[in-house]
């Protein structure tokens, strides 16, 4: 697989083959009728494949409302909604497109989140790749997760697509003000962080003081968005991958 050009103009896959910028498919996802057309049976919360549609444009995508969501001791504020909301506004700010296109949004069964669905690679074995040290789409995805403290990288939550990008979903565990990053991207762990996502997350610190932060409050708590900003200054500090810590499970469960 060969590492695609990343900028905003270059077209997404909507699922049903239709390329979508980034600006286009955010303002469909946010305006379009949803239509349920079936349900994503393996999400461990309420899922549903939906078509999205605004005059003759359409797409596939995810709708995952909060009346379907499962109550979590560990993360009692907000909900996982918002938090996946909130992984795409920082994840567009990295310039990565790491997480697909995602709005929070009222739909069929109330309020939730409408993520666009990105059809996969299915000829990779993710067990292998997930392992692989020489690429720098999965060291991207590292660094973000250690952003928003992902708590469940699993390898299925990694999307190699036909075009070369690579995508990661299943963000409602995340932004947790306690340290709880668990993930299967740990072969990094103590390598210094390549000069490009130094200069990443010091284009994020500032980005945090501004637009981004002033969106992130709309979806986290205060206390969230600080930890935010503290995790973005530990990596510039420290200028390394994060360790597991031994307070925490470092893979989740199942890996895959």
């Amino acid at each position: 697989m060969t590492e695609p050009e990343l900028t905003p103009a270059a077209p997404l896959d909507a699922g049903d083959g239709a390329g979508l910028r980034v600006e286009e498919a955010v303002a469909l996802l946010s305006a379009g009728e949803l239509s349920v057309e079936g349900r994503v049976v393996d999400a461990s919360n309420a899922a549903f494949y939906c078509a999205v549609t605004d005059g003759e444009r359409t797409a596939a995508c995810v709708y995952k409302p909060v009346a379907g969501e499962r109550p979590l001791w560990d993360f009692p504020d907000g909900t996982l909604a918002e938090r996946e909301t909130a992984a795409y506004e920082v994840s567009a700010a990295t310039g990565w497109q790491i997480v697909p296109p995602t709005v929070y949004r009222e739909g069929p069964a109330g309020p939730g989140m409408v993520q666009l669905w990105i059809d996969v690679d299915e000829t990779v074995d993710i067990a292998r790749f997930m392992r692989r040290r020489d690429d720098p789409r999965l060291r991207r995805i590292a660094v973000l997760d250690a952003v928003i403290n992902n708590s469940d990288r699993k390898g299925g939550h990694l999307l190699p697509t036909p075009d070369g990008r690579v995508f990661g979903i299943d963000h409602g565990v995340t932004f947790s003000s306690e340290d709880k990053l668990r993930t299967v991207l740990w072969q990094w762990a103590g390598d210094r962080l390549p000069a490009e996502c130094r200069q990443v997350l010091t284009d994020l610190r500032q980005q945090l003081d501004g637009g981004l932060g002033d969106r992130l409050d709309e979806l986290l708590t205060r206390r969230e968005v600080r930890s935010t900003r503290w995790r973005v200054e530990r990596l510039l500090a420290t200028g390394v991958h994060p360790e597991p810590t031994g307070d925490w499970p470092p893979v989740p469960w199942p890996p895959i």
